[in-house]
């Protein structure tokens, strides 16, 4: 498993907006300044985590994006599994359902369930909240 390009930058995004739109929409443009991320490939993110209720969005010259919830109600896994899809270690554990012929006889198969489930445990153990940067310390929240 490799998290994409989107995924890392969807969460940079979303850090940004946790510590800098806790209360106003924050301009995409602000966004991609700080976080030197393209707006095209934002776009394209914020489209899908909009999609999926992440963001609150307002168009206009005000407009901008901010969380639909608070910062600790998000984790990281639900974030990655939104821009990645599924973050199985195998094809065989993409779907809910096992479909592969060799399931009975597999002897990796406990291995790849357990990479998946320690993977995803530790995803969704991390909240938004805990990495976000509190500027006039310089500190994490955490």
């Amino acid at each position: 498993m490799k998290i994409s390009t989107r995924g890392r930058y969807a969460l940079r995004f979303m850090i940004d907006l946790a510590q800098n739109g806790t209360e106003n929409f924050v301009p995409l443009k602000d966004i991609s300044e700080r976080q030197e991320i393209s707006i095209k490939y934002l776009e394209q993110i914020t489209a899908l985590l909009s999609k999926y209720g992440l963001l609150q969005s307002v168009r206009g010259p005000q407009g901008g994006y901010r969380l639909a919830r608070p910062a600790s109600s998000y984790t990281v896994g639900e974030i990655l599994r939104t821009t990645e899809g599924n973050l199985a270690p195998v094809a065989c554990l993409e779907t809910p359902v096992n479909t592969c012929e060799r399931q009975n006889m597999c002897a990796t198969l406990k291995v790849w369930r357990g990479l998946e489930k320690v993977v995803n445990d530790y995803l969704d153990s991390i909240s938004l909240e805990q990495l976000t940067f509190d500027c006039g310390t310089n500190n994490y929240v955490i």
